[in-house]
């Protein structure tokens, strides 16, 4: 009995956890205009140079075994910062989309249910990610790679670029241009 009753509580708390961790920090953000000064850029090319399995095979072909290792780990903590970046973002798009959701047009609405769904993908989908990343800093030789986080974060910025389109056409460029 007591058992089950700590099983209980300590499933409650990892499921509070979990959505914290999905939801991230609370930002008011109801507008693509309120996106400015909340959401931090994310290189996609240098991103997809770090995570690029061709290149560390690359690097690993042609550096000294120890010097790879610097190398590599230095590459993973970059890729951290720009993980922690994407899984930022996708908290403050996470609100938008939550916003949107309440708009009387049912295009907007459903473009806004469809970037809170792609959000909160991604935001669990960075924990695994940055274990993976962690574990690669910790043990370089290993072959770890965040597989999938360049593409869910390029499609996440697409569903808000689409957003801010429907919603305001003549700032949609800038909301590409802050992600």
């Amino acid at each position: 009995m007591m058992a089950a009753a700590i099983f209980v509580v300590v499933l409650l708390a990892t499921s509070g956890l979990l959505l914290h961790a999905a939801r991230g920090r609370s930002v008011p953000v109801s507008k693509p205009e309120d996106l400015a000064g909340n959401t931090r850029p994310v290189d996609l090319e240098a991103f997809r140079n770090l995570v690029d399995p061709e290149e560390e095979e690359f690097l690993r072909a042609n550096l000294p075994a120890d010097e790879f290792c610097a190398v590599r780990r230095e590459r993973l903590r970059a890729a951290v910062e720009y993980v922690n970046c994407a899984a930022h973002n996708a908290s403050i798009l996470l609100r938008l989309g939550e916003a949107a959701r309440q708009h009387p047009d049912p295009g907007i609405a459903a473009a806004g249910q469809q970037l809170v769904d792609s959000a909160l993908r991604l935001r669990l989908y960075s924990l695994p990610v940055l274990a993976r990343l962690y574990v690669g800093i910790a043990l370089p030789q290993l072959r770890l790679s965040p597989a999938g986080m360049l593409e869910s974060y390029q499609h996440l910025s697409g569903l808000a670029t689409r957003l801010a389109v429907m919603q305001n056409p003549a700032r949609a460029a800038r909301v590409a241009a802050i992600l």
